[in-house]
């Protein structure tokens, strides 16, 4: 390599590294191409593909063709400092969303966040403009509803700002590219974010029932207490959740002896009564020459290492702790490795949390901008700004793979506190350390809204507020329409109260296990949700405004969402909601539900087909006992849904052992409705000769039984 060329590499990297960019580097707009049907990929002068690799798209883009000279979004870049930066200027009134995990309103404009992956209780840090994750992405809908998407394809330190006029990414990184597409709706945008950046992998069914945790439950006795108390109060609930004290002095991939002497017994105990496990692993290995993790990461040299090129030490839980460093694929490889004895236990899901990385001793709350990692593969080697918003991103990556690799029959469930855009690939989501206050129970809701705006549809707040003590107004509140999010997981803090539904009194109680019955009557919806999220990337969670995309009144309603088309809940706490024009009847789905006092309301859109299932107390039980379609009528008596279904877990359904139901209703002149089969997909047995019809009329409710592939009709 001849030294202009080595020169060419090596300044870009440099430079954003310390800041040093001369007035020369200033940038024309670049250049911009297609790589795909109206989707732009735009290239500043000084990219280079060495120093810019994409952590965020599924895979590189080929160029298709020239961008047309009527191509309206252009970003123009300039350099700013020791940063980088694209502005995309916009054109007349469009309403922007998006941002990924945010604190702030659902309507993104006038908005600016820094991405920084941080450990941030209660949303505290720099006023809650940087959080736990980073997504490098806005969309944009104009007022007839076509829309557009932009992916800043970076991930070093960075700022993103929204306003009427403009939107203005800021890379402290090296020179990156940006993708701009156009199309008629906002989902028709999202369903092209997930061509771009993938979707998630198809979950395993238990995943979507509701979740108990608290930091921590122990000894085992108090788990199988938690665990009896769910079944003896017929309280539906599928997963316990293990916090860092369960661990042997917090060191990963350990098990205390004295508090869980037997671990794969007390998995064995919860499988057998419809629960599974999901245990915390996080990237911190305690410094302790005696422990076998630390002890292989030092033999296999697989820790972050400081400027001067010492293994860096960082105090977390278990006092100083390395890090591996995910940048480099043999470290991939070895930390996946460490999942197999530890899944023999009988562990069923993984929990990747305090992955920004979170570091207790030093002000900045993580490890030096100056650390070195020393990349492999595609990824140069980098200094922590660049690298450390794409550390739980790659470390999830390698908790996937080596769970995959452990029980390679079974769909790998990993949660992740910290992640970057396209690493919804390997890791649902939750929106971290919130806290129990009305604030932030009102906040989760545009929150989750965003993050399925953000090409995550697998995440969920913690219900009842994760800090600070829960009051029983405050729970009964929030699980009342929390047990609808995606992903719905009560969890509380050491040092507050109790936080089970049954600790608040009676009445929460009641009220608790109405809800939570309310999302597993509404599992088949949500499985059929699940399985398009997977397949398009559209979210299970939509804003209220995906009903109208035409609607200005919808544009900023954040009290009320969407479960997939058509189903609308209302909180009970919402105070003046904007709510979709049009047929929406009321759902009942358990006794006395539309008068809870703390129920969601469940309204159904005109035109649409809902299939739900039976009450159970987990998910392992046959939800189809039976199956119920609820019916709602549009203007012109007609309506439409589908089931998809397939065994729960594992891969077959890849090969066709799944089932996909179209289901239509008719209504003829005389004012029968019937209602039947239009289309039947794939080999996964499926009984429809015994099936529940529910028909939502003008506020009244017509039943019917019977044969569905015969026709099931009504009056």
């Amino acid at each position: 390599m001849n030294l202009k060329r080595l020169i060419r590499r090596i300044l870009p990297a440099f430079c954003a590294g310390c800041g040093l960019v001369a007035t020369a580097a200033q940038t024309p707009t670049g250049t911009g191409h297609l790589v795909g049907e109206r989707i732009a990929e735009f290239v500043p002068a000084g990219y280079d593909p060495a120093f810019s690799p994409s952590l965020i798209l599924k895979e590189e883009p080929a160029r298709t063709g020239e961008l047309p000279a009527t191509w309206e979004l252009r970003p123009t870049f300039t350099t700013d400092g020791g940063a980088n930066v694209a502005t995309i200027s916009l054109p007349g009134d469009v309403s922007l969303y998006g941002g990924g995990e945010v604190t702030g309103p659902l309507l993104r404009n006038g908005c600016a966040i820094k991405l920084w992956n941080t450990d941030t209780p209660m949303y505290r840090v720099d006023e809650g403009s940087r959080l736990y994750q980073s997504h490098p992405w806005v969309m944009g809908v104009r007022p007839d509803g076509t829309s557009f998407g932009v992916i800043f394809d970076a991930f070093a330190k960075a700022e993103l700002s929204t306003d009427d006029k403009e939107i203005r990414y800021t890379s402290y990184g090296a020179p990156f590219r940006v993708y701009v597409f156009e199309r008629e709706t906002p989902q028709q945008v999202l369903e092209t974010l997930g061509q771009l950046t993938g979707t998630i992998s198809m979950p395993a069914l238990w995943t979507l029932g509701y979740h108990q945790c608290r930091f921590s439950y122990y000894p085992d006795a108090r788990v199988r207490e938690i665990a009896d108390n769910f079944r003896k109060r017929d309280i539906p609930c599928d997963v316990i959740w293990f916090d860092i004290h369960y661990m042997d002095g917090y060191r990963i991939f350990t098990i205390d002896d004295e508090l869980f002497p037997d671990p794969k017994g007390l998995n064995d105990y919860l499988h057998q009564n419809g629960f599974k496990s999901v245990f915390m692993i996080d990237p911190g290995v305690k410094v302790d020459p005696d422990y076998f993790v630390y002890k292989s990461g030092v033999e296999n040299d697989v820790f972050v290492k400081d400027a001067y090129r010492n293994e860096y030490h960082g105090d977390v839980w278990p006092g100083s702790c390395a890090f591996p460093d995910f940048t480099r694929p043999e470290v991939r490889e070895w930390w996946g490795r460490l999942y197999g004895p530890f899944m023999a236990n009988g562990i069923d899901g993984i929990w990747n949390d305090m992955n920004e990385p979170a570091v207790f001793n030093v002000p900045t709350g993580t490890m030096p901008e100056s650390n070195i990692h020393l990349g492999g593969g595609n990824l140069p080697t980098g200094n922590h700004r660049l690298y450390h918003n794409a550390f739980g991103r790659l470390m999830v990556e390698a908790s996937y793979k080596g769970m995959l690799a452990a029980n390679p029959d079974k769909r790998p469930f990993v949660l992740s506190r910290a992640n970057l855009l396209g690493g919804q690939r390997y890791a649902a989501m939750w929106t971290g350390d919130n806290g129990a206050t009305d604030e932030q129970m009102r906040l989760s809701i545009p929150m989750s809204v965003t993050m399925g705006l953000s090409g995550q549809p697998f995440n969920g707040p913690d219900i009842g507020g994760f800090m600070e003590n829960t009051t029983p107004e405050l729970f009964g509140q929030w699980i009342g329409f929390g047990a609808f999010f995606p992903f719905s997981r009560g969890h509380a803090c050491d040092y507050t109260n109790d936080k089970e539904p049954w600790v608040f009194g009676p009445e929460v109680e009641r009220e608790s296990r109405m809800a939570i019955q309310r999302r597993y009557r509404l599992i088949p919806y949500y499985y059929t949700l699940f399985h398009r999220a997977h397949e398009t990337g559209l979210p299970v969670m939509a804003p209220t405004f995906f009903a109208d995309i035409t609607d200005p009144a919808l544009r900023g309603e954040q009290e009320t969402f969407l479960i997939g088309d058509d189903l609308l809940v209302i909180p009970s706490i919402a105070r003046n909601p904007s709510l979709p024009k049009g047929i929406w009847e009321t759902l009942s789905l358990v006794k006395g539900d539309t008068k809870g006092k703390y129920q969601a309301e469940l309204k159904v859109r005109g035109g649409s087909i809902i299939p739900v299932g039976a009450v159970v107390e987990n998910l392992t039980q046959n939800v189809f006992d039976p199956l119920t379609l609820v019916v709602c009528l549009d203007e012109d008596g007609n309506a439409d849904g589908s089931l998809y279904w397939d065994a729960g877990d594992g891969w077959e359904f890849r090969d066709g052992e799944y089932t996909l139901i179209d289901f239509t209703a008719t209504t003829d002149a005389k004012g029968r409705t019937t209602v039947g089969v239009k289309d039947k997909k794939g080999n996964y047995p499926f009984d429809l000769s015994k099936v529940n019809v529910e028909l939502l009329k003008n506020g009244k409710v017509k039943k019917a039984s019977g044969d569905l592939t015969k026709g099931i009709s009504l009056r």
